[in-house]
């Protein structure tokens, strides 16, 4: 097995496990958690495409790597707003 294969099966069982994650709506930290875990999948998909040469692979996720980051800054960095009562 190469780096690269290393690379996409990492970054596919880590997405998919990112994914169950977020949708379960578990709570802030596990949702912030899945987010993390979308960055370092997005970092192995770069990083496989890039040595491929699969630009529409790795500009894709470059995109996805800057929308999971914002999920991480939003669930596990930013303090929640306080909700106004009804």
């Amino acid at each position: 097995m190469t780096f690269v294969d290393i690379c996409k099966w990492f970054a596919s069982i880590s997405g998919v496990i990112a994914c169950l994650m977020v949708s379960l709506d578990s709570g802030r930290r596990v949702t912030g958690w899945g987010f993390a875990l979308f960055v370092a999948s997005s970092v192995a998909w770069i990083t496989g495409a890039l040595i491929s040469g699969d630009a529409p692979l790795w500009s894709q996720n470059l995109v996805l790597f800057c929308i999971n980051c914002f999920g991480v800054y939003r669930y596990l960095i930013r303090k929640r707003a306080p909700r106004a009562h009804d």
